[in-house]
């Protein structure tokens, strides 16, 4: 729970109430900042627009859940409708709209649907954003269409069609949920696409909050580590929740900045600093699995060394068997492998022959049944070169060299970050998001393979 300390002083709380149909101020529940306050929200039925959505509630805001899912979906939980439950559960006045953010009209009908039913609009949340972590060649024109549609020119879009409302609230605020704008090539060369979209939000915030600064406040928000909602579980696969913080840093953290004056504007706020500014100290609360590794965010450089140092700490798996018992006088060899001086010239396996000779052992019909995909690595560095593992063919392989039938995914690294990856100390996650693991091909299959390397931990 956030402090009780706000912005503004407690004289001031009354100018917070925003709406139209604020409550007077002799009423009880004037210390509620965002009472009787309209937020428009894309994407509200679920994970971060929900959360944000239910901390206003709490306050007794009025919220418009401008989302697609009006009918359960069969993998994603949550519609617009049980969205509103929950919000009036909380203490809100809900108002669920379908709304395809791609769709203009759809747009305009649901602003016009909450003015008339609340009276105005005073906050807009632009939450909605698709995603797809591909390269420029990998990445299919309708994928491109709909994150420039959902992320640019959805957010660009809805700002447009509730700007007037908002400019009639005594305390308006827009804010996107888009990262600072870091220019670090290595943002850009994985996921091309995704990034432009992004960062088409973000500049939605420098030119809007410039444009209508003394009228309306734009401020981007973006978490500082990755944040637990369906769509990182498709991204990260099992296990990638502990990785995670819950969605409530984001609603507490938009909630700090929603409720400053609208002089705060054209800001790019990272969720954690922004509340240990406003005296949180605790931040396990916020964790899936307190005191494990958290994995940095996307477009957040200095994190990323950080967190893979953590992980080491710790206490992930070796990177290779250095510290084995091995009889007699021990010296290390070329890739760091402690070598037996009395067996010498008896060849030690190097650390990725060594990798995939455990690999081809733990192969097993239930990893080829459960996977069916190819995988090829091309690795740079000592050990460079092409190999591969089979989870496809009957029986399934692992070892040097192209596969036996067509990769369905071919993945490129540093052939000493391929042994971290194997051995946990680098999750394939991480290594991705940072740039050190380069994935062409069937992406949904370069997850299913982070399964197995969590059962091989042990072996390695």
């Amino acid at each position: 729970m956030l402090p009780n300390t706000g912005v503004l002083k407690v004289n001031d709380l009354q100018v917070l109430l925003c709406s139209p149909s604020s409550l007077p101020s002799t009423s009880p529940f004037t210390f509620r900042k965002l009472a009787g306050c309209t937020l428009f929200i894309t994407g509200a039925s679920r994970g971060i627009g929900k959360a944000i959505a239910l901390k206003a509630a709490k306050d007794g805001a009025n919220i418009v859940i401008a989302a697609k899912t009006a009918e359960p979906h069969p993998t994603l939980p949550g519609t617009i409708y049980t969205a509103a439950a929950e919000i009036e559960a909380a203490g809100g006045k809900a108002l669920p709209c379908v709304v395809n953010v791609r769709e203009e009209q759809q747009i305009i009908n649901a602003v016009e649907k909450a003015v008339k039913t609340f009276g105005g609009i005073d906050i807009l949340v632009n939450n909605a954003s698709a995603i797809s972590l591909t390269g420029t060649l990998e990445t299919e024109t309708k994928k491109v269409n709909l994150m420039m549609d959902v992320n640019v020119r959805g957010t660009y879009l809805t700002s447009k069609t509730c700007l007037p409302h908002l400019r009639k609230s005594r305390n308006p605020h827009i804010l996107n949920l888009s990262p600072p704008m870091n220019l670090n090539p290595m943002w850009f060369k994985n996921h091309c696409a995704y990034t432009i979209s992004k960062y088409g939000m973000s500049m939605c915030v420098l030119g809007m909050a410039e444009e209508f600064r003394g009228e309306v406040a734009v401020n981007a928000l973006w978490p500082k580590t990755a944040i637990h909602t369906a769509a990182m579980d498709m991204l990260g696969g099992s296990g990638i929740e502990k990785q995670c913080r819950k969605t409530d840093i984001l609603a507490d953290a938009a909630y700090c900045i929603l409720t400053k004056p609208k002089s705060f504007t054209g800001n790019f706020i990272i969720d954690e600093v922004l509340l240990r500014e406003e005296g949180v100290k605790d931040f396990d609360v916020y964790a899936i699995a307190p005191g494990h590794p958290l994995m940095p965010d996307f477009f957040l450089d200095v994190e990323t060394d950080m967190t893979a140092v953590k992980q080491e700490k710790y206490g992930a798996s070796q990177a290779f068997k250095e510290e084995k018992k091995v009889s007699g006088s021990q010296h290390e060899g070329p890739e760091g492998a402690k070598v037996n001086a009395e067996s010498a010239p008896a060849k030690t396996l190097s650390p990725v022959a060594e990798t995939f000779r455990v690999i081809q052992g733990a192969i097993s019909e239930e990893y080829v049944r459960a996977t069916q995909g190819v995988f090829q690595f091309e690795l740079s560095g000592d050990e460079g070169g092409t190999w591969y593992i089979d989870l496809k063919t009957q029986g399934g392989s692992a070892g040097s060299g192209k596969p036996p039938v067509t990769a369905d995914v071919v993945m490129s690294m540093s052939s000493a970050d391929f042994v971290k990856m194997f051995t946990g100390k680098l999750k394939p996650t991480l290594a991705f998001m940072s740039g050190k693991l380069k994935i062409k091909g069937n992406m949904a299959l370069a997850i299913k393979l982070e399964k197995m390397l969590t059962q091989l931990n042990s072996k390695l």
